[in-house]
């Protein structure tokens, strides 16, 4: 990365200051010109889901979370039209909205399970999401692929969940909010 580029991004991200970590600018620095490389069309592959799966180390004066957050949930956002383009012109429109009604029936189905069952559980002695939480945000994005209730990408991304010990198991429950962004991205 340039100079000029290292001084656009900085100029871009405000940086934590005091006992805040945000994200290692360097990272952050590689990852985005990856992805404008990719995004340009060079031969670095890079998926919406690489972009919603990006983590960064946590460090003192680094970038501000928040704001490296919002700027890569445009990314995916970009990279996401761009892929649903390519798909539907290679196989068509009505295949790509079979194809999608298809991945938000199967989530659906996972979400209409009764509360306390949905996903998974860790052991007792380990810490998983919240079950009542999690519950929540379950039967809220059941509502929208049911009925089109009103919830936006910007809020399956930001979800957060407390921990409890015994409860739903992370790594299930982050894949089916991946997929339900895929499905909201797929349909916009």
């Amino acid at each position: 990365m340039t100079t000029s580029d290292t001084a656009a991004a900085a100029a871009t991200f405000p940086q934590t200051s005091g006992r805040t970590k945000g994200y290692e600018k360097q990272a952050v620095d590689d990852f985005l010109q990856r992805a404008r490389r990719a995004f340009e069309g060079s031969d670095d592959a890079i998926t919406a889901a690489d972009v919603r799966g990006a983590a960064f180390p946590l460090v003192r004066r680094g970038y501000d979370v928040a704001s490296v957050d919002h700027a890569l949930g445009r990314i995916e956002d970009a990279f996401a039209a761009r892929e649903r383009e390519q798909a539907v012109s290679h196989v068509g429109t009505r295949e790509w909205v079979g194809r999608t009604k298809e991945s938000a029936q199967e989530i659906l189905n996972r979400l209409t399970r009764p509360a306390g069952h949905r996903f998974d559980r860790v052991g007792a002695l380990h810490y998983g999401y919240r079950i009542d939480e999690v519950d929540l945000v379950a039967e809220k994005i059941a509502r929208y692929l049911e009925r089109g209730d009103a919830v936006t990408v910007e809020q399956v991304r930001s979800v957060a969940f407390r921990m409890q010990r015994g409860g739903y198991r992370e790594l299930q429950v982050d894949a089916v909010l991946d997929a339900v962004v895929e499905v909201m991205l797929a349909i916009r």
